[in-house]
C-alpha cells in the first residue's frame, strides 16, 4: 500500500502514490562494480542497437551505454539496483542525509556520494549535458512533457511508452524498461527475484502477521486520512500477511477523510499511523495520541497500535517504493509490526 508523504523536508506538495512495493537494496544482492571512467556495471546481456517506443516517439540506443544520467530519485534507484552509478542525478535530498538504503547501495558500488544537480527549479539540462551521458533514464518521473524535448538532444531518453503510464507502471516494468536500454535484462530479473524473496522470507519468519486485520492512517494538513481503503493496491503490509479491514470498502481515494468524532473507524486488529507533516499536520502525534477519543480505541488500549516513522524515511520508502528499498523496508518495518501484533 502507499502512504502519501513528502519527498523533501517541509515541501508543500504531496506526490501521487505509487503502485507496488519497490525493489532491492544493496544487502542481499551482489552488484558488479563499474569502470572508473563510466561508472557503469560491466555485466551486459543485451544486444545493440536497442529501439524503444516512448510517448514522444522512439528512443534509439546504438551501443551499450557507459555514462548514465537520471532525472528522478526513482531512476537513480533503478540505476543503482542494476549496478550502475549515474554520472549525475537530481539532489532530491536537498542537502539532507541520503536515505540509508540508498547510501548502502552507493557504497556497495565503490562510491561515497553521487554527483548531483540542484533540482529545486526542475531538471538542470545544462548540468546533465555537461556530464555527456550516453543515455538518460526518465522512467520513474511524473511528467516528461517539458523535459523530453530538452533532454533528447543531449542523449537518448529512456522513458514510459504512454503518458498515462507515468503513474501506473509497476516498479518491475520501469526496471525492465531501463534494463533493456542498458543491456542488463538478466540483472533486472535477479533484482526482482531478490526483492520477492526478501518479502517471502520476512512473511515466513513472522507467521503471526498472517490474517491480522489492519488499518493504516496518515495525518495530512487538512485531514486524518484512511489510507488502507478497498481500492488501494496491496503493498508491503499485505505482502507480509496482513489484510484490510472490511470497513475499507466504505473508503476510496476520493472519500478517505476520518473526523475526530469518528475515530472508531480506525478500529482494527492492528492500527498503523504516520505523521509525515509533523506539526504541519492537522494534529501532531502528541495531540492525536493524547486525545481521549483516540485513547478510547480498543486497538490503542490493547497496544496493537504503532507509528510508522517518517524521520528515517521509512514511511516515504513504503509510500514511494523504488528499486532499492524493499529489504531495508522489511528490515525496519517487521520489528514495528511484531511489537504491535504482540501488544508490547
Amino acid at each position: 500500500m502507499s502512504l502519501p508523504v513528502r519527498r523533501r523536508p517541509l515541501a508543500a506538495a504531496l506526490l501521487a502514490s505509487a503502485t507496488c512495493l519497490g525493489l532491492l537494496t544493496g544487502c542481499g544482492f551482489s552488484s558488479d562494480t563499474g569502470s572508473s571512467e563510466g561508472k557503469a556495471a560491466t555485466a551486459g546481456d543485451g544486444s545493440f542497437p536497442v529501439s524503444l517506443t516512448n510517448a514522444w516517439g522512439r528512443t534509439e540506443v546504438k551501443q551499450k551505454p557507459v555514462r548514465v544520467a537520471t532525472v528522478s530519485d526513482g531512476d537513480t534507484a533503478i540505476a543503482l539496483a542494476l549496478g550502475v552509478v549515474p554520472v549525475i542525478t537530481p539532489d532530491v535530498e536537498d542537502g539532507d542525509k541520503v536515505a540509508e538504503y540508498k547510501q548502502r547501495a552507493i557504497e556497495k558500488l565503490g562510491e561515497k556520494k553521487l554527483t548531483t544537480y540542484d533540482d529545486t527549479d526542475g531538471t538542470d539540462y545544462e548540468a546533465i549535458a555537461a556530464e555527456e551521458p550516453d543515455v538518460i533514464l526518465g522512467v520513474n518521473t511524473w511528467d516528461m512533457d517539458a523535459d523530453y524535448a530538452k533532454l533528447s538532444p543531449i542523449a537518448p531518453v529512456v522513458t514510459f511508452g504512454d503518458k498515462k503510464e507515468s503513474d501506473t507502471l509497476t516498479w518491475q516494468e520501469r526496471l525492465r524498461t531501463a534494463a533493456e536500454a542498458l543491456g542488463l535484462t538478466a540483472k533486472a530479473d535477479a533484482v526482482i527475484a531478490a526483492n520477492e524473496k526478501a518479502l517471502e522470507d520476512a512473511a515466513a519468519a513472522h507467521p503471526e502477521f498472517r490474517g491480522k486485520v489492519y488499518t493504516c492512517s496518515v495525518v495530512h494538513p487538512e485531514q486524518i486520512t484512511y489510507m488502507s481503503h478497498a481500492d488501494q493496491d496491496p503493498g508491503v503490509f499485505e505482502q507480509l500477511g496482513l489484510v484490510k479491514h472490511p470497513r475499507s470498502k466504505n473508503y476510496s481515494a476520493d472519500k478517505n477523510g476520518v473526523s475526530l468524532e469518528n475515530l472508531d473507524e480506525l478500529e482494527s486488529d492492528l492500527l498503523l499511523m504516520t505523521y509525515p507533516f509533523g506539526d504541519e499536520g492537522l494534529l501532531s502525534a502528541s495531540e492525536l495520541e493524547s486525545d481521549k477519543r483516540f485513547q478510547s480505541l480498543d486497538v490503542v488500549k490493547k497496544k496493537h497500535f504503532a507509528v510508522v516513522p517518517s524521520e528515517n524515511t521509512l514511511a516515504s520508502a513504503i509510500a514511494y517504493p523504488d528499486a532499492l528499498s524493499a529489504p531495508w523496508v522489511v528490515e525496519n518495518l517487521t520489528p514495528i509490526l511484531a511489537k504491535a501484533v504482540a501488544g508490547k
